[in-house]
């Protein structure tokens, strides 16, 4: 059985998401920064692991050879969980801010992809990709992250249109979720709360909200859904309720 990557595997969706395949008889293989948070979730999941920063020169390259090789050189998926939250008001960005989080968010997600093309091809893969609210709303200090994350919604269509039919790319768009990337601004009740109360369905997202739609796109019953962005974001992005 061809396995599905998960790139981001020790954060909080990428970790549901893989939680979640197993539980569903996929297979998975693992790729995480942290060396003994990777080992724990291998452990608990039984699962194929690989120690990747993908920042690092060839990391990307090896990770995939690595769950590609395993299984006949195929891969029934891709799923690249990695990104950043810079919060910054315009006038203390700086370049090298804009950089990292373009680097990070998209080139390393399209790095990602390239690796993973042809045994992608092989096993008939899905790829899923993450963006954010922020891309398409505008929120206050969110001019490093928000265009970045608009980048990968266009990194996603570029890529699906040109992977078709062999293997489909979709992107999921989150709001606020609880995850240690978020803890700075989940970490703080009050502050949590007062997020919370800007959705029309008035709580911040789980991991597993996210991570449900994601084994949707990465399964056959979507398997004629490409080139798609799906906000989980509890009507944020879309909807205004009253007061």
């Amino acid at each position: 059985m061809a396995a599905v990557l998960v790139f981001g595997a020790t954060g909080g969706i990428g970790g549901a998401i893989a939680e979640g395949l197993v539980a569903s008889g996929r297979a998975v293989h693992l790729a995480g920064r942290d060396p003994e948070r990777l080992a724990a979730l291998a452990a608990r999941l039984r699962a194929p692991a690989t120690v990747t920063d993908v920042l690092a020169p060839g990391a990307i390259a090896q990770a995939v050879a690595e769950a590609a090789g395993a299984h006949g050189g195929a891969l029934a998926g891709l799923v690249f969980a990695i990104g950043s939250i810079v919060l910054k008001p315009l006038k203390r960005v700086t370049v090298e801010d804009h950089l990292a989080a373009y680097r990070l968010n998209v080139v390393a997600a399209a790095e990602a992809v390239a690796a993973a093309e042809a045994p992608l091809k092989v096993g008939g893969g899905s790829v899923v990709l993450f963006s954010s609210v922020a891309a398409r709303s505008g929120f206050a200090n969110h001019t490093v992250i928000g265009p970045a994350k608009a980048a990968v919604e266009g990194l996603t269509v570029a890529l699906a249109a040109e992977l078709a039919p062999a293997v489909r790319v979709n992107c999921i768009a989150p709001s606020l979720t609880r995850t240690r990337l978020a803890a700075p601004l989940t970490g703080n009740d009050a502050m949590a709360k007062a997020i919370a109360a800007q959705h029309p369905i008035p709580r911040l997202g789980e991991p597993e909200d996210v991570a449900a739609l994601a084994r949707f796109l990465l399964g056959p019953e979507a398997g004629w859904i490409t080139g798609q962005v799906f906000a989980v974001d509890g009507g944020r992005s879309s909807l205004r309720t009253k007061g």
